[in-house]
């Protein structure tokens, strides 16, 4: 979550006094972007596995946990931190990029694990994203993995 410092409000506020900037602190944390409303709840992938994602937590069931740092829902991925508990890659960071699908139902939406190791969040972020223009492939040359309700 980003913070923004905004000690030039004071300025603004006292500039008709002509009296100088006095440093007054004042924090203003952003509001993150939050799951949407189409990835909250549980799903079974095309595979059989089951999801459960809710803002704060991806779980692929039966053992894999991510806690979410951060949603981008703007370019379609968020930022997660693996549980020290998960099998694999304990304590690394993953990228999760999504999309929605049309036409396609039962399911409404799909995921690439784009990264699953990375040693920063900063670093999974900056991974090469999915190809959203080839769910078949887009993957790293895999298909998205489909999700539907459960």
């Amino acid at each position: 979550m980003k913070i923004l410092t905004l000690s030039f409000l004071a300025c603004v506020i006292m500039a008709h006094q002509k009296t100088g900037c006095p440093v007054i602190p004042f924090t203003l944390k952003a509001i993150p972007d939050t799951a949407p409303a189409i990835l909250r709840g549980n799903f079974i992938d095309d595979y059989g596995i089951r999801y459960s994602i809710n803002d704060t937590v991806f779980i692929q069931h039966p053992s894999g946990k991510y806690h979410i740092i951060r949603w981008n829902n703007k370019e379609q991925y968020l930022i997660a931190r693996n549980d020290a508990k998960n099998s694999s890659d304990g304590g690394k960071y993953t990228r999760i990029d999504y999309m929605r699908f049309e036409n396609m139902q039962p399911y409404g939406w799909g995921f690439c694990l784009t990264v699953y190791n990375a040693a920063t969040d900063s670093l999974a972020e900056v991974a090469i994203a999915a190809d959203w223009t080839n769910p078949k492939k887009g993957c790293g040359g895999y298909p998205f993995s489909r999700m539907k309700r459960n």
